[in-house]
């Protein structure tokens, strides 16, 4: 009798071994922050990799994680852009942002120096533009809650040879563009339109500017750029 039971107890202990961690890909530079580590305390199993595009990979889905400060500057110095574009390799993406019960997203008494309504427009433009989803958290371990129920999800896994996007001579010359103050992506195609080059556009004399885009050829006025 005692050696039919070992025998179960063995096969018993052997299948509740054998029951694998759910697996998320997190990008190397992600390995320590806040999430990485509650996401383990979860059960969870982590693969570091360099990831060219977001910074986790769940099961079909890519995610592009910003706490509240990291958002805003990538929103004013337009990084924020090219990574929701590189995005749309993947058919289901998101964007977390996280933090929102520690630092405010936007105030209306513009004390974050950003305004509110500029906010409030790119996050529209991120849901109706580019089509991707926003989850705000509260913390990391809001965060990794998310993530760990997205896990469970029975999806295939994604590929991890997305790659960065490589932009165009003219998407180039716009992307520098839109990194001047006021300058958005309407202004800049009609700086280029008119224009060509960027070095035309500097050389430009601040009437022939200012006939094309109007009082925002004020922000070129001190420009000094060597080309």
């Amino acid at each position: 009798m005692k050696l039919l039971h070992d025998i179960f107890s063995k096969k018993k202990e052997s299948k509740s071994t054998s029951i694998p961690k759910e697996k998320i890909i997190a990008d190397y530079r992600e390995k320590n922050c806040l999430v990485a580590s509650e996401l383990i305390n979860l059960g969870l199993e982590i693969e570091f990799k360099e990831l060219k595009v977001a910074d986790y990979l769940v099961k079909d889905i890519a995610i592009e994680r910003k706490t509240v400060s990291d958002f805003i500057v990538s929103m004013i110095n337009r990084r924020l852009l090219n990574q929701l574009e590189e995005l749309q390799q993947y058919e289901n993406k998101l964007l977390i942002i996280e933090g929102i019960e520690e630092q405010e997203l936007y105030s209306e008494d513009n004390s974050s120096g950003v305004n509110a309504n500029s906010v409030r427009g790119f996050l529209l433009s991120i849901l109706l533009k580019h089509k991707i989803p926003i989850i705000f958290t509260k913390d990391s371990e809001d965060t990794a809650k998310f993530i760990s129920v997205l896990s469970k999800r029975k999806e295939k896994e994604l590929p991890l040879n997305a790659t960065k996007k490589t932009l165009n001579k003219k998407e180039r010359l716009q992307f520098i563009l839109e990194g001047f103050p006021g300058i958005g992506p309407k202004t800049a195609r009609k700086l280029l339109e008119k224009f060509k080059t960027l070095k035309n556009i500097i050389n430009a004399s601040e009437e022939e500017l200012r006939e094309v885009i109007g009082k925002k050829s004020e922000v070129f006025k001190l420009s000094k750029i060597d080309f």
